[in-house]
């Protein structure tokens, strides 16, 4: 609770809504004896999807712990943040599913924004979805990183009759470069594609953290989005579904 604090992730209804949680090594404990059959093959199962390793250690030990959920509340990938202290170097602090048990990244995160709402905010991870979530714009979602814009994400904005995407994307040279690749392909699927861009060198959150009201910051940001399609732009009201009545 403390490090979502520290990034202004602090809505009081966050943690329930996306079913945030703490990987602390007290999974085993809430599962039978591993010397039992049912211990063991819940234990082979959970190696299986990922959130075991095979040294039999949580693959999500001291990490907040995302999961991204399908239309009726079942898992699809589970996003993990370190944030303990004390971390070898090399560590990766920011994880999935183990990848040789799971594929390609699944699920699209926030799917409820994409059913409620035209216009979609497209961030590029999961906590730049959660602040912009946290400051009143509900209708948001994000990729899995500058190249994982996937086919899945694309059917669901097609699904959903998606008209109009807002990038999000840091505002860094890899996001620059994503952002302007991805967008003749929303384009090509005739959405209209706007890019929100932060201070160079910012992200969503970063910026959210520094200039603050986040509700006020980043609605200007939103308004001020610019036209990344062929000739004038659209007279369309950016953020026109955002934001939410702010708690205080």
């Amino acid at each position: 609770l403390a490090y979502l604090q520290s990034r202004g992730l602090n809505h009081p209804e966050l943690v329930d809504h996306f079913k945030l949680g703490f990987s602390n090594r007290t999974l085993g404990l809430r599962m039978p004896d591993k010397r039992r059959m049912e211990g063991a093959q819940m234990r082979a199962r959970l190696e299986r999807l990922g959130v075991y390793r095979v040294s039999g250690h949580e693959h999500f030990t001291g990490s907040v712990v995302v999961p991204v959920l399908d239309e009726v509340g079942q898992v699809c990938e589970l996003y993990g943040r370190k944030i303990t202290e004390g971390l070898r170097k090399g560590t990766a602090k920011h994880l999935y599913l183990r990848e040789e048990c799971r594929g390609e990244l699944r699920g699209v995160f926030n799917l409820a924004a994409l059913k409620a709402s035209k216009e979609i905010i497209l961030c590029e991870a999961i906590i730049d979805a959660l602040t912009f979530w946290c400051a009143g714009y509900r209708n948001v979602t994000t990729a899995y990183g500058v190249e994982g814009f996937t086919d899945e994400l694309m059917a669901a904005f097609k699904a959903n009759g998606v008209q109009r995407v807002l990038i999000a994307y840091d505002r860094d040279e890899a996001g620059e470069r994503a952002a302007a690749k991805l967008a003749p392909v929303l384009q090509a699927a005739g959405m209209e594609v706007w890019r929100i861009e932060f201070p160079k060198g910012m992200d969503a959150n970063e910026y959210a953290c520094k200039v603050t009201p986040a509700a006020k910051s980043l609605g200007i940001l939103i308004r001020k989005a610019v036209w990344l399609g062929k000739g004038e732009a659209p007279q369309a009201v950016r953020g026109e579904a955002v934001p939410v009545v702010q708690e205080n």
